[in-house]
């Protein structure tokens, strides 16, 4: 499950973002988030990168991979979006208007979304909020049209029908030559106070607190109010201040340049041209003015002021810059360590690979041997018919004359012997136990190098519960042979008398022992021993005694 949510994360960060340092920086913060559990430090970075409308979908792919105690605070603190179309119906007779600005249009590259909101408006009480984006107008789709098209076309109204959805984002842009930027209706400061909305073109506020304002200005016994006006371009309709005289009557009152005139005396400046707008400034004596302080700041900056904004903006480009440089280089040690640790894993693996592979080939060629062993003793042995000759040794292995040794404190010590064993020859039976034919030599079966100066037996156990016997050495061990390393009390090899700790193993059910390696003695007496039949049949070489009476001193 955790694999295919980071898989279908994966596909969509690849599919909206193309800038590999973002995508980068993204797995960063993500990575950042998981050892930290800080949830609004994690939201903003991601606003950092999800940074326009078509990213917004990544914050429905992130939010399985936050835990579920912090997915309630998760969709609180992301932007909410929707799908789904909404429409509201807007007086334009209403005295108040109709209490939205919006800002966009085709030739920003970007549609039509409402950017303010008059509290307690019509807008704000049919429900639309900041961050809306406009489909339709009137029933016409304005996803081709103008600033000024849309304006023309709530005109043609008197009642204005608006389809909107919601985005949460607001397009920043203050000329058609600057890249379009985004910015988070949490991030996007814009409060019109109680005063009427405007219809405003896209601005660029740079989240400034543009706030309105009301001026009262008495012209009675003066010159004049001491400030010019300008109509704003394209881009940017409206009148706006552009020149205020040092200690006139505008000065005094607060007005400064950049303020953007929305109403003077009750008439709307959102529309008028520059010629009415004179007019209705002219045409009184006592003059109430409704402003947006610094709405048009922008567009009369001296050549120093624009420097310095760009300045500013450049001292954030580089700051987001370095963040992501600091994200990357983060992320390339993380890559690097983790590239380690892959290829650490990977030789550990092989090399288990390779030991078990060659675990499994030895396996094989014990088994193939066991085969073939057991294939060639049917054919040579295997009697066709019941055999006359033949004499089963019972289990008990009667004892050679017994040497007696004396301990240190004089116990005595026996050791049983194969008594009838000579020239006996084994076989198999049906049922998969051994048997004996008389006159068989245990000798006869090694060369006489392989058993000079030993003392061979041929002893046969019987089965009943655990053998208990454990074995050591081997031909590649310093010991150069097997041997009994343990006789344990009460199990069939201790109760059988006739193998002692010390004594050299040289054929178990015919399979001799002499070159081989401890692990394919102990599968070839596992076998053995766990196979069909009462009886296990053991070549040994006795371990010669110690003669401990040469060690003691009698007083």
């Amino acid at each position: 499950m955790e694999r295919r949510v980071a898989r279908e994360f994966r596909h969509k960060v690849n599919l909206l973002i193309d800038n590999e340092a973002e995508k980068d920086y993204l797995y960063d913060v993500l990575r950042m988030y998981h050892q930290s559990m800080n949830l609004p430090v994690l939201v903003g970075d991601l606003k950092l990168v999800i940074n326009e409308p078509s990213r917004l979908p990544l914050f429905d792919a992130i939010r399985p991979l936050i835990p579920l105690k912090h997915q309630v605070e998760y969709d609180q603190l992301t932007p909410k979006r929707s799908r789904k179309l909404k429409e509201v119906r807007l007086d334009r007779s209403h005295p108040e208007g109709l209490g939205i600005s919006v800002r966009g249009g085709v030739e920003f590259r970007c549609g039509l979304f409402i950017s303010q909101l008059v509290k307690g408006g019509q807008a704000d009480n049919v429900g639309l909020q900041v961050g809306d984006e406009i489909v339709r107008i009137n029933g016409y789709s304005i996803s081709s049209c103008t600033h000024e098209e849309v304006i023309n076309l709530i005109r043609t109204k008197k009642i204005v029908s608006i389809k909107v959805r919601h985005i949460g984002m607001i397009p920043v842009k203050s000329s058609a030559d600057e890249p379009l930027k985004w910015q988070y209706v949490d991030q996007f400061v814009s409060d019109s106070g109680e005063g009427k909305g405007s219809v405003a073109g896209l601005a660029s506020s740079g989240g400034r607190d543009n706030k309105e304002k009301k001026v009262f200005i008495s012209l009675i016994g003066t010159k004049g109010m001491g400030c010019s006006i300008s109509s704003g371009p394209t881009q940017k309709p409206g009148i706006f201040i552009s020149n205020v005289k040092p200690g006139s009557l505008s000065a005094e009152v607060g007005l400064e340049v950049g303020d953007q005139i929305v109403e003077v005396n009750g008439v709307d400046f959102s529309n008028v041209d520059h010629k009415e707008a004179v007019r209705v400034l002219k045409s009184s004596r006592a003059l109430t003015i409704s402003v947006v302080a610094g709405a048009g700041k922008e567009l009369f900056m001296t050549e120093e002021e624009r420097q310095r904004e760009a300045r500013l903006r450049e001292q954030e480009r580089q700051e987001l810059m370095h963040q992501k440089r600091l994200a990357l280089e983060t992320n390339k040690i993380i890559k690097e360590q983790q590239e380690k640790e892959r290829l650490r894993k990977l030789e550990i693996s092989q090399k288990a690979a390779e030991e078990e592979e060659r675990y499994r080939r030895e396996i094989e060629q014990i088994t193939a041997e066991e085969e073939k062993f057991k294939k060639e003793w049917e054919e040579d042995w295997g009697p066709k018919e019941p055999p006359k000759s033949l004499k089963t040794v019972t289990a008990e292995v009667h004892s050679a004359p017994r040497s007696k040794h004396k301990n240190l404190k004089g116990v005595t010590h026996d050791r049983l012997e194969t008594d009838d064993m000579d020239e006996v020859i084994m076989k198999q039976d049906k049922q998969g136990f051994q048997k004996y034919l008389e006159d068989f030599d245990p000798y006869s079966m090694f060369t006489p190098e392989q058993i000079m100066g030993k003392d061979v037996r041929l002893l046969r156990i019987k089965k009943e519960g655990s053998l208990d016997l454990a074995v050591e050495g081997g031909i590649d061990s310093p010991i150069g042979k097997i041997v009994v390393s343990a006789i344990y009390e009460g199990g069939a090899a201790d109760k059988h008398g006739g193998i002692v700790k010390g004594d050299e193993i040289l054929a178990i059910n015919g399979k001799i022992l002499i070159d081989s390696r401890l692990a394919e003695a102990q599968a070839t007496l596992a076998k053995a021993w766990n196979m069909g039949g009462d009886w296990i049949d053991l070549v040994i070489a006795v371990s010669p005694p110690k003669e401990y009476d040469d060690e003691m001193t009698f007083f």
